[in-house]
């Protein structure tokens, strides 16, 4: 029998940025379920054409019918999970704030954010833990540089982290802004308690007494499919931890100008940042 999933939000904004972390943590409550991204969004992309002009059965839906079909995807994908709140993963769903607006009106977008050049630094960092194998985040491909696959990982339309970049610019600047609840990475392995109580705060949730000394994740073959092992791993502890980057300083610096969410003035939606 399929569950409808009636109470859900939705995890998105930037790789490398904790988002798998924040499910670790999320999932200890019995409440809830999490995970790292997942296909619901894709499932739901590949089916819109096929309801609309690009379809010949096109004809044969309305508004209510896509949004049944839609929600459907969804009460199929979790009709075993018995929690009673859902987090669906992806980051897709920034780029989709009026859908979600339109399928699930109550719901909140987490959207988990990282300085850029962090981020970067921290995809060359899993490209050095794993120097015997390639990375489809990178097309397989060999013997470019750093930057070279900075680029790479930047480009707007396709790149690892660029397309999300823009995704959520998108949502950040769109008129379903309200929606979004930033959590910065930093906030959430610096303090994580707190970060995670004004969430639930944020989310109008009961708070839930987690334990940050001990956090489970990991999707080992998943990792290892994507030429990238140890990607999804989180650390048992939740702790922020001070290091140099492995990048040159200046990329790093290049990269720097871009976390505009740290901007008050260029907050015009009155975003809410945790």
């Amino acid at each position: 029998m399929i569950n409808n999933v009636s109470k859900i939000h939705f995890i998105s904004g930037l790789p490398r940025s904790g988002s798998t972390l924040l499910s670790g943590i999320l999932r200890q409550n019995p409440r809830t379920h999490a995970a790292m991204s997942g296909p619901v969004a894709l499932m739901c992309q590949s089916i819109q054409p096929q309801m609309c002009g690009a379809g010949e059965f096109s004809t044969m839906f309305d508004d209510d019918l896509r949004r049944t079909m839609f929600r459907g995807i969804f009460n199929a994908y979790y009709s075993n999970i018995k929690a009673e709140l859902i987090f669906d993963t992806n980051r897709a769903w920034q780029k989709q704030t009026a859908l979600v607006a339109s399928l699930y009106p109550e719901s909140k977008i987490i959207c988990c954010v990282r300085e850029i050049s962090w981020i970067v630094d921290s995809v060359e960092q899993m490209l050095n833990k794993n120097p015997l194998q390639l990375s489809r985040l990178l097309g397989f491909a060999t013997g470019e540089s750093v930057y070279d696959r900075s680029d790479h990982l930047m480009e707007s339309k396709n790149g690892f982290i660029g397309r999300c970049l823009a995704g959520f610019r998108e949502a950040w600047f769109s008129e379903h802004a309200g929606r979004l609840i930033v959590v910065p990475y930093e906030n959430l392995v610096r303090e994580p308690q707190r970060t995670v109580n004004r969430l639930y705060e944020a989310l109008g949730e009961v708070p839930f007494e987690h334990d940050f000394l001990n956090v489970e994740y990991d999707e080992p073959d998943f990792d290892e499919k994507i030429g990238m092992p140890g990607l999804h791993k989180v650390d048992r502890k939740v702790e922020y931890r001070e290091r140099q980057p492995c990048i040159p300083p200046d990329l790093f610096a290049k990269y720097g100008e871009l976390n505009f969410w740290q901007r008050p003035e260029q907050n015009l939606r009155g975003v809410k940042i945790i």
